[in-house]
């Protein structure tokens, strides 16, 4: 039986789970790829005022995470990932829920992201969420693949502002 999204509570990451959450980014991000967030880049996103490593447990196990930093005008969704046992259970949905909340009341109205362009399934979760397809880039990852650029306007929900400079990753 599928646990309920209340059984997940969100909070701040701690520096501790940095460790989990890049083997977590490796197994289920950058799969195929040389690792990229590594334990001490996501600890220095857990300490940048501009960032947020935002963790999702159940049963007091980290099960998925998501990284944002948040610019002027638009805040970067760096990664987001939930493990597969806990996958269709609305945790990404409400990681991203809260992500979005928290730019809305800092005044970043714009979330942009990029993904794998093979990845059809968080392609099709973004595009739920009212993320729009901006463009694609090549060799985006590493020069091994492409990636596709999304992004919301959380202000309604709809239609992404194009153009935007998003903050570095």
């Amino acid at each position: 039986m599928l646990e309920p999204v209340h059984e997940y509570s969100l909070q701040p990451a701690r520096i501790a789970d940095a460790r989990r959450l890049a083997v977590m980014s490796q197994e289920l991000v950058e799969a195929g790829l040389r690792p990229a967030w590594s334990a001490s880049r996501i600890t220095w996103h857990m300490r940048h005022p501009e960032s947020i490593v935002l963790s999702a447990r159940h049963e007091g196990m980290t099960v998925g995470f998501a990284v944002m930093r948040y610019g002027d005008d638009v805040a970067h969704l760096n990664l987001l990932a939930v493990d597969p046992a806990h996958r269709r259970r609305g945790v990404a949905r409400k990681i991203m829920t809260w992500l979005e909340e928290t730019a809305l009341t800092a005044g970043t109205f714009i979330i942009g992201l990029e993904l794998r362009a093979t990845n059809q399934a968080a392609f099709a979760f973004y595009a739920a969420l009212g993320y729009r397809e901006l463009g694609r880039v090549s060799g985006y990852y590493q020069g091994i693949e492409h990636a596709i650029r999304m992004a919301r306007d959380v202000r309604t929900g709809r239609d992404a502002v194009p153009g935007l400079k998003q903050p570095a990753p």
